[in-house]
């Protein structure tokens, strides 16, 4: 008689039914995902880039504005502008000197990490002989999105030039523009930045650009949502 065995059979890898199947089809599901993923930040980042096209300028050929909007960033251990804001604040300075503009719109965030980007862009400003009567401040401008949305309907504001590096302007002037605003952008420099630092923030971009996306498809609404503010108003009228 012979011998009976009470090992289970060896399972195949690559028989009908057996687990390997499932393994592959789920490996097929990450890998589907991993390009649809990879091609939703293309798309976001395409996006920016053909809705901005035509509407971004250096500081000499900008046209004119009633107003430019400065996006805040982050501040020194001492208050005073890293060098980011520093050269978006000084190519503002500049366009108000030459009168392309009449005022100027800082927006960033008052109660931020590093310190109150709103009242720290002011100071600069004004250092820099721009009259404090025509710098008006919005301490919730949380985000590049919430910076244009409060711009338009907290503010008024219908026709605007934007102030930031070139890697961000496509982002800035597609979202105002989304929002309402006739806005074209107009690249500062950063002379003191390190490559390192440029790269990051250019390849940071990719995943904002998807946030921007989203943020545009669901019309969301202004963390702070705040009445009508006629201070733009007032300064552009002196």
């Amino acid at each position: 008689m012979s011998d009976v065995s009470d090992v289970s059979p060896e399972v195949e890898a690559d028989g009908e039914g057996h687990p390997a199947r499932p393994r592959r089809r789920l490996l097929g599901l990450a890998i589907g995902f991993v390009v649809l993923g990879v091609l939703a930040l293309v798309a976001s980042v395409a996006w920016t880039l053909t809705a901005s096209a035509g509407h971004r300028y250096g500081v000499d050929e900008a046209p004119d504005a009633p107003v430019a909007i400065v996006f805040g960033a982050q501040l020194r251990p001492d208050g005073t502008p890293k060098p980011f804001l520093a050269g978006r604040l000084d190519t503002a300075a500049e366009l108000y000197r030459a009168g392309t503009v009449r005022a100027l719109l800082v927006s960033g965030d008052g109660r931020g990490t590093s310190g109150d980007e709103v009242a720290a862009m002011t100071r600069y400003l004004t250092a820099r002989g721009v009259p404090a009567d025509r710098i008006v401040g919005d301490p919730n401008g949380l985000d590049t999105y919430d910076t244009c949305a409060r711009a338009h309907q907290v503010f008024g504001v219908r026709r605007a030039l934007l102030v930031s590096q070139s890697f961000h302007v496509p982002r800035a002037v597609t979202l105002c523009r989304h929002v309402g605003i006739d806005a074209d952008g107009v690249a500062s420099r950063c002379d003191t930045c390190s490559d390192k630092t440029l790269w990051r923030n250019r390849v940071r971009e990719v995943p904002a650009a998807f946030k921007a996306a989203g943020d545009a498809l669901r019309d969301r609404p202004p963390v702070v949502v705040s009445p009508r503010d006629s201070a733009l108003d007032k300064a552009l009228s002196r």
